[in-house]
């Protein structure tokens, strides 16, 4: 052991005296939290007056004892976890809604005075540099400015890459600790869970880079990934489930821009698998909050996906992330900047999810209002895609009626009238709006095609919000094509008679859209839709496409995927009334399975039955 620095080697009840009272004392993060010197700590205080622990998300930085978290000192905490919830109920512990990248400036100017830093870090090399090992995040900024550092020096913790590395120099006072690395694991996810995961992975595409909170839902998604290719990784914190991603080689980082190849992140929370595979491996690249947040750091990185989950949304769109039910939990953290960021980038996506009600289903976590003791941590002026289990909405540049008609159709079925009366009441919807559907978008339903030209469109089931896509569709077509269509010469077409197109219970009545373009700007250039005649259990069809997207087989795949729908729901089949000198429809009509037809007076009745 290296003379020069087996001075500085002590006690944790040694190192702990030179903290004096009205000292401002910063603890490492996550699975780095210096549990032997808090614990220290704890034990002196008693003699001390006034000294506060200030951190981000820690793991017992208040001593679990007799089955209760206790502290005898005061907290400031940028991040309300399972160890800090009861201190913060208590007043004994301060939170702070804060932007974390926000916080290695406020140190460095003084605006979070730090006289002591308790960490914990890798064993020094023979170069004499310890490694932060799994969090660097704001804790290098607490060791360049903290008037006295007191390390832990635990020969389990990784030695990881990027920034990571601090001069033994630097440290004030050793404790030499040999505890695992505290480890940490998603709980299994529910099926609420699964389905809102499953839904967030068809919207993430080949060559995306991902950042994922800690929540159960972005990690959980990762599993429906393993068909992507070449995902990159530029996130805050990283867990377990990325490596199973590795090892099939769908996360390679090779369309990354900037540290191309290589999984960026700032803290680390996993499993002692996970934290031997990040060990010496230059794969990964840990960094300082501030530059993992960086704008400039984040421009690099095209087709930026950032996963979060929240609490709470109101029908505008303004989100709760760090209250629950009126108490504080968890934190702002990084969530403000990678969603702008991933806003920014071309191809982006800013995805939030939440499950659509409280987990005893009594209450809805979408509501008219935002309730009192849920505040705004994101602004409705930057929320891009919500998804809960019933569906996805994309809200970014949409009216308040809009946002709230997405809103309640991805609600859960049991609050959907209520929030329609209550949408109503606050001016947000039309009163004449109704919704028929009362079950999960059946996102199942969703089929990219392959027309003539050979351009690629995805044929979607409707929502209700669609209606003015109809719209657009109507008034771009011809006068002799409405009235092919609509059997009258039509000058105009009301949101009511569009809804009655789009607004569809996907049981006894169902519409597809077919649109082009990306998700967050698609164009509807086509629709379908039937309706079953309970009497017969045949279904009459229909179908609208612009005229710059006829005859390039989109009608041949819209009758295709409603034929294969309504056969799964038991239809025994279409029928439709076509006016005879309706070439195109026609034509598409005798395509149909075991069709038969006959004329009157200049309109063809066509029947196909379903074998």
């Amino acid at each position: 052991m290296n003379s020069e620095w087996k001075e500085k080697i002590t006690t944790a009840d040694e190192a702990v005296k030179n903290i004096k009272s009205g000292d401002r004392i910063f603890v490492g993060t996550a699975c780095a939290t210096p549990r032997t010197l808090i614990e220290a700590v704890e034990d002196q205080a008693g003699s001390l007056s006034d000294i506060q622990l200030i951190h981000f998300l820690t793991d017992k930085s208040i001593l679990e004892r007799d089955g209760k978290y206790q502290t005898a000192l005061q907290h400031k905490v940028f991040f309300v976890g399972t160890d800090t919830r009861e201190a913060v109920k208590q007043g004994k512990a301060d939170y702070v809604p804060i932007s974390l990248t926000q916080v290695p400036r406020m140190i460095e100017n003084g605006k979070i005075p730090l006289d002591v830093a308790l960490i914990q870090v890798s064993p020094p090399d023979d170069h004499g540099y310890v490694s932060l090992g799994v969090s660097v995040d704001i804790t290098w900024s607490a060791i360049q400015h903290a008037k006295i550092v007191i390390a832990e020096i635990n020969p389990n913790m990784p030695r990881t890459f990027g920034n990571s590395f601090v001069s033994v120099e630097s440290l004030d006072y050793l404790v030499m600790v040999d505890n695992p690395v505290i480890e940490y694991l998603h709980p299994a996810a529910d099926e609420v869970s699964k389905q809102i995961s499953r839904y967030v992975a068809r919207i993430i595409d080949d060559g995306s880079t991902l950042q994922i909170g800690l929540g159960q839902i972005p990690n959980e998604m990762l599993k429906y990934l393993e068909d992507r290719k070449n995902l990159g990784i530029h996130s805050d914190v990283i867990t377990d489930p990325i490596l199973a991603l590795i090892e099939k080689g769908v996360i390679t980082g090779t369309e990354k821009e900037i540290h191309k190849g290589q999984i960026v992140t700032s803290y680390c929370m996993g499993s002692k698998k996970f934290y031997e595979y990040i060990d010496n491996n230059p794969m990964f690249a840990f960094y300082p909050i501030d530059y993992v947040c960086n704008p400039a750091i984040l421009a690099g990185n095209s087709k930026l996906v950032s996963v979060t989950q929240a609490f709470a949304i109101d029908l505008t769109g303004q989100i709760c992330a760090d209250q629950f039910e009126g108490e504080f939990y968890s934190g702002v953290s990084t969530q403000p900047d990678f969603l702008r960021a991933a806003a920014s980038q071309p191809g982006g996506k800013p995805i939030i999810c939440l499950a659509s009600t409280t987990p005893d289903q009594k209450k809805s976590r979408i509501s008219p209002l935002l309730k009192e003791g849920e505040g705004v941590t994101i602004p409705r002026s930057d929320v891009h895609y919500v998804i809960t289990e019933y569906g996805c909405a994309h809200l970014f540049g949409k009216s308040i009626r809009e946002r709230a008609l997405s809103l309640i159709e991805i609600a859960h079925p049991d609050y959907r009238s209520w929030l329609l009366a209550e949408g109503k009441r606050l001016g947000y919807l039309r009163p004449d709006l109704d919704l028929h559907s009362k079950i999960a978008y059946p996102v199942e339903e969703e089929h990219q095609v392959e027309l003539k030209n050979g351009q690629s469109v995805l044929i979607r089931p409707s929502r209700a919000s669609d209606f003015e896509g109809l719209q657009e569709i109507f008034y771009d077509m011809r006068p002799d094509d409405i009235y092919t269509r609509f059997f009258t010469r039509l000058k105009s077409f009301s949101a009511s008679k569009a809804q009655h197109l789009c607004n569809v219970d996907y049981e006894n009545e169902m519409a597809y859209v077919a649109v082009a373009g990306e998700r967050e700007n698609e164009e509807i250039i086509g629709s379908s839709c039937y309706f079953l005649d309970h009497s017969t259990n045949m279904a009459d069809i229909a179908y609208m496409i612009k005229p710059q997207w006829q005859e390039l087989g989109l009608g041949s795949h819209f009758q295709q995927i409603m034929i294969n729908y309504a056969k799964s729901k038991g239809i025994a089949g279409f029928k439709a009334d076509i006016l005879s000198e309706n070439k195109r429809m026609n034509k598409l009509a005798q395509n149909g399975p075991q069709v038969s037809s006959k004329t009157s007076f200049g309109v063809c009745e066509i029947e196909m039955v379903f074998t």
